[in-house]
């Protein structure tokens, strides 16, 4: 695997929050990088940066409701939305 420099991550995805119908009990890995080709969720692209300082977020659900998942990376509440990418 080739390794990429950190510089400039984590990537912007999308300037809007994925939302998404979770199951509970399911256990679901937010992506903090910005790289993966699953987003908003990890496909262990973060392995790829130099010294991996990234790691993916999980998080699971006691009841079945909608989640505001980031996708601009810039949340102070990760995984969630916390309306950051209104400010890109």
């Amino acid at each position: 695997m080739d390794m990429i420099s950190a510089d400039g991550l984590p990537k912007t995805v999308i300037c809007e929050p994925a939302g998404i119908d979770v199951e509970p009990g399911k256990v679901y890995s937010w992506c903090s990088c910005g790289l993966s080709a699953k987003e908003p969720f990890c496909d262990s692209a973060h392995k790829a940066v130099e010294g991996m300082p990234f790691r993916s977020v999980k998080v699971s659900f006691d009841k079945p409701e909608k989640v505001w998942f980031c996708q601009c990376k810039k949340t102070s509440t990760p995984p969630f939305c916390d309306g950051s990418h209104k400010k890109i």
